[in-house]
């Protein structure tokens, strides 16, 4: 990869960032298709989100990803908002352009894709749980809304978070959506047995050593399991253990990263490149 003046810096920001495939999976893209970028991580405290994000715009970085605990909070330093990520009240991609920032969000799309692709699941008339009222849980929550889905649960652990999410979601659907604590262990178990999908939209699990505090028997024969970490987690692991269908975050990381690849650089992505650059990094790292 060549460096030079007329090189255009993308990169994503978050904290902790150490974790994250966005690096590689578009510093192959951008090699793919020979265009002169580069992609890097930012270390960014939360306390130290305004500066950063105002910085953008002083060093001409053409744009950046933002993840966790950022995807909400960085909404006020920013000019423009497409509606999804107006919607979803969270942003994920941030493009530079004529010395404006413009939000976006492409995890709700990204999940759904993933979601209809990988699992083979179509969320019309279904019911499902979602743990987490973060940046990821809002996109993921309003985009299965907006597919259909016939009773929504907001599970955190802050349950106040929770039912802001749940009446975010009413605001917009017409969808039953119910908020619960994750310490609400009895409520928490009958709801998910009478779900069909349960997605952990929390960051639990990066750690491999993290647990959700679920009670397995809660997990039905019929129940698809997604969670959106990237990686075979916890979650992940005790889902297959019950023979159930259980999907990582991988294709969502990837349908997520085309996206915005595409509004980084108005091409179309090179989606197998991209899914096989973090496919080896994840392997690379086990």
């Amino acid at each position: 990869m060549k460096v030079s003046g007329n090189t255009q810096i993308f990169g994503i920001i978050g904290c902790p960032i150490e974790h994250s495939k966005s690096p590689v999976m578009h510093n192959a893209a951008f090699e793919a298709l020979g265009l002169p970028a580069v992609y890097v991580p930012f270390s960014v405290r939360p306390e130290d989100l305004g500066k950063a994000t105002l910085a953008l715009r002083a060093l001409n970085i053409s744009g950046v990803n933002v993840t966790v605990p950022h995807k909400g909070a960085v909404i006020e330093f920013l000019d423009e908002l497409d509606p999804i990520a107006k919607q979803i009240g969270a942003v994920n991609t941030i493009v530079l352009r004529n010395r404006k920032l413009y939000g976006y969000n492409t995890d709700g799309p990204g999940f759904m894709l993933s979601l209809r692709k990988d699992a083979h699941f179509e969320p019309l008339g279904k019911k499902a749980v979602v743990l987490g009222a973060g940046g990821a849980a809002a996109a993921v929550a309003m985009t299965l809304a907006g597919a259909g889905l016939r009773r929504l649960v907001i599970a955190n652990r802050d349950k106040r978070r929770a039912e802001v999410l749940s009446k975010r979601v009413q605001k917009f659907f017409d969808r039953e959506a119910l908020a619960v604590g994750l310490d609400e262990v009895r409520a928490l178990y009958w709801l998910i047995r009478e779900s069909d999908l349960l997605v952990n939209a929390t960051s639990v699990g990066l750690n491999p050593k993290d647990r959700l505090n679920l009670n397995p028997n809660s997990f039905h024969p019929k129940l698809l399991v997604f969670d959106v970490v990237s990686q075979e987690t916890a979650l992940v692991k005790a889902a297959r253990k019950k023979g159930l269908k259980a999907i990582d975050g991988v294709g969502m990381l990837v349908s997520q990263g085309a996206r915005s690849f595409e509004i980084f650089t108005g091409k179309r992505a090179p989606f197998r490149v991209m899914k096989t650059a973090v496919e080896q990094a994840i392997k690379y790292h086990r």
